[in-house]
């Protein structure tokens, strides 16, 4: 295989007429990641990747692969291979011609093109399958077609267009430990579009969170998991609470807000000056049911709605200015007590579990 190549997008926006799709964005994606490019419909992330490819013309900035500016290449010439959500596959031609098209576009000698295209579906555990048409074949196998025709070219990077969104629950836990082992195996670049958190989570070496056609966050899965950049990140990630309210204090490292109509809460951060418009997040399943020791570190509320997962409880409160707090309990810490909706609960949080976010200029 191709070595694989770093990716590095420098002020790239898109603009369509009135609307701009994507802002100015810069991001360098190391040789050999897997990169998530993840954010709600309407972000950018699928125009960000079409650019990559070459399908779709940059307004502005710059895109290099390796050491090559690939802005003004046609696809073909960009070392990049697309999968499509779709797939895409032939369906009059056998599993070997379609993984073999690309090579056949190029002018290989048929007996090369179809040697490799059986490599690939070798490759893919498919090459029992090799002279049935793309209508004989489970949503997996196709995904796996679609991926050997891709891979063929011997690509420096891969990139892929949701190309999970059409299997069932089941199919796309089994094809994400899929990809995941393909990615390693082969170690070349993987750039893949996704809305899904979960997916980003099992996958990625690098989640790109996307809002508006800006990158809200760039890190490992852990980091904006554990250490959301923004409101808009840890709303999104789904894992954190998120309170706003005005700067009252900084000091020591911890940034005190008020929030209208309601509490006083704190959280660890460089100093804001008073006045100051702040949000702070707070880790859903570090809430406990218990009154707060420290003032600042969690409030009373009115219990809203239960939801039982299996191994843990989604609480969702209102109280203290905040509308819809989240807590997630353990089920067995959850069923030691006796709490229904419309009761009011204490709930607190360690100091660690509160963090002041940033704010996307812009």
């Amino acid at each position: 295989m191709t070595k694989a190549a770093e990716i590095d997008i420098a002020s790239v926006s898109k603009i369509y007429g009135q609307s701009t799709a994507v802002h100015a964005i810069s991001l360098k994606i190391p040789a050999g990641t897997y990169c998530c490019l993840l954010g709600p419909s309407g972000c950018g992330k699928t125009s960000t990747l079409r650019m990559i490819a070459g399908h779709e013309s940059i307004s502005s900035g710059d895109i290099r692969l390796g050491n090559t500016v690939v802005t003004d290449l046609p696809p073909a010439r960009r070392g990049t291979a697309m999968m499509f959500q779709s797939y895409a596959l032939f369906p009059h031609l056998d599993l070997v011609d379609n993984v073999a098209f690309s090579l056949k576009m190029k002018g290989v000698d048929k007996d090369e093109r179809r040697q490799k295209a059986m490599d690939m579906l070798r490759l893919m555990q498919l090459e029992a399958y090799a002279t049935r048409r793309p209508a004989q074949l489970s949503g997996g196998q196709q995904q796996r077609v679609a991926l050997a025709r891709a891979l063929i070219t011997d690509p420096e990077a891969l990139l892929l267009d949701e190309p999970l969104s059409a299997l069932d629950p089941f199919l796309k836990i089994r094809m994400r430990a899929e990809l995941k082992r393909l990615q390693t195996s082969l170690g070349i670049t993987f750039v893949h579009v996704t809305h899904s958190q979960e997916e980003a989570m099992a996958l990625a070496d690098l989640i790109v969170v996307m809002n508006d056609g800006r990158i809200e966050q760039a890190a490992a899965p852990r980091v904006v998991f554990e250490r959301p950049a923004t409101a808009f990140v840890a709303r999104f990630m789904g894992d954190h609470n998120v309170i706003s309210g005005r700067a009252a204090s900084s000091t020591n490292g911890a940034v005190t807000l008020d929030v209208v109509n309601g509490g006083q809460f704190t959280a660890q951060g460089a100093p804001i000056e008073a006045g100051q418009p702040v949000d702070i997040a707070v880790r859903t399943d570090r809430v406990r049911i218990a009154p707060t020791g420290v003032p600042g570190l969690g409030f009373t509320g009115i219990v809203s709605n239960i939801e039982y997962r299996g191994s843990t409880v989604k609480l969702s409160i209102d109280g203290a200015g905040i509308e819809d707090f989240t807590a997630i309990l353990d089920d067995a810490a959850f069923f030691e007590q006796t709490i229904k909706v419309g009761d009011a609960v204490p709930l607190s949080w360690g100091e660690a579990d509160a963090i002041v976010l940033g704010r996307i200029p812009i």
